[in-house]
């Protein structure tokens, strides 16, 4: 250890000693480590914000059934093109057959539609109409004031819960619980604002409001696309609640046994396996090309560690003159080199994580620096100095003394 530590002393003062030439060695470092901590930063921030979007929308405890699935070519898409509607129907059978693996079933449909109050109006607002089992999903939920009763909605009363921006921009300061705004002209009384959601990629997840499905459908008429979410009784058994929801279906549908399902099924990480298979690469891609830099920046450590070891040729024959071993010269010319790529690598983590965070606050991208990069950024500069300094340390141990001492 003692050895050790004198090897790190020695590498640090000959750094100091040459701090320009220091910096420029590993400069390449710094510039790899400070791309690779700000991609994986922007990928992670990415990837949270993907995935606090979807459950947001399509909830954990729950899944929904809809018109397709999942298709990925068009020739796919031609097989399911023909699938009927979802109705009514569909989420009556699901209630009836359902068994005892499904706690609540809720229909809903979404449309951009127009909202204002007094001389204040949103023409882009997501207008959800939804069934009167919407309060048992974690989707919808009310901050202040309250949810729809399931009275109300199933008795159509022009009541409406509002998202936090709709409640900002159109009240400010003022509280909306109780007033009345306008969907499409038509009034509704405010019975409640749901919390804030925050923005995903610069678009707001709280611009939106809720209305019963039937006002929904006599505003929009009844011809919209209509959606199922249903919530199994026990999250830890929602695969069989999906296969109770899909013989339902079936068995309502009237399908054969042979017959592919003539709808689809969905659940959250449906969802976020779909943006992982679609990203992992082109993630796996741009982090492999960021990381080749660090291949250049320790092809130039080894570069200039062989100039040290010219240069330093009668300190290294002298040392071995006074007794040093071919692994006390090889220690310290490794610790050197480590410690000049450390060195780089922990100024990369810093530039990495204030480029990460400027993007961040300049554009919708989100950031997020994860502990588990900036050690692995400073790890992997330490094995490329480790790595691309053996053969400088090498070269630096063979030396012979005699010959050494000669050079001048």
């Amino acid at each position: 250890m003692n050895a050790l530590l004198e090897s790190a002393g020695i590498a640090i003062q000959a750094i100091w000693s040459a701090k320009l030439r220091s910096f420029m060695t590993v400069l390449g470092n710094i510039v790899a480590v400070t791309s690779i901590i700000a991609v994986v930063a922007l990928i992670q921030g990415l990837n949270a914000s993907v995935k606090d979007a979807i459950l947001n929308q399509a909830g954990a405890d729950s899944f929904s059934v809809q018109q397709f699935p999942i298709t990925t070519s068009d020739e796919e898409f031609d097989r399911f093109r023909y699938n009927p509607r979802i109705t009514r129907s569909d989420m009556r059978a699901i209630e009836r057959y359902g068994g005892d693996q499904v706690a609540a079933v809720m229909m809903e449909s979404q449309i951009t539609g127009q909202v204002s109050y007094r001389d204040k109006q949103i023409d882009n607002a997501t207008v959800h109409g939804v069934t009167s089992a919407f309060n048992q999903f974690s989707t919808y939920d009310a901050e202040r004031g309250r949810l729809m009763s399931p009275v109300e909605v199933e008795r159509s009363r022009p009541v409406v819960l509002v998202g936090w921006e709709i409640a900002d921009r159109l009240f400010g300061s003022v509280d909306p619980v109780e007033k009345e705004l306008q969907v499409e002209g038509v009034r509704f009384r405010i019975v409640g604002v749901s919390k804030k959601r925050g923005s995903f990629l610069g678009q707001s997840q709280d611009n939106f409001i809720v209305i019963p499905l039937n006002q929904f459908q006599m505003l929009y008429g009844s011809r919209r696309q209509l959606s199922i979410t249903v919530k199994p009784r026990d999250l830890s058994r929602i695969s069989a609640a999906m296969d109770e929801a899909t013989v339902a279906l079936r068995v309502a549908r009237r399908l054969r046994p042979r017959d592919p399902n003539n709808f689809g099924l969905f659940t959250s990480d449906t969802f976020l396996d779909l943006y992982y298979r679609a990203t992992s690469g082109i993630f796996a891609v741009l982090v492999g090309v960021v990381a080749l830099s660090l291949v250049v920046g320790g092809i130039v450590i080894m570069n200039i560690m062989l100039m040290v070891v010219s240069e330093r040729t009668r300190e290294i024959g002298l040392r071995k003159a006074l007794g040093a071993r071919k692994v006390d010269i090889m220690a310290q010319m490794l610790t050197e080199s480590v410690v000049l790529s450390v060195f780089g690598g922990i100024i990369g983590v810093l530039f990495g994580s204030a480029f990460a965070e400027i993007v961040s606050s300049l554009t919708p991208v989100p950031a997020a620096v994860e502990p588990w990069s900036v050690v692995l950024g400073i790890g992997i500069t330490a094995l490329v100095g480790l790595f691309f300094g053996l053969y400088p340390a090498s070269r630096a141990a063979a030396l012979d003394p005699i010959e050494a001492l000669r050079k001048e």
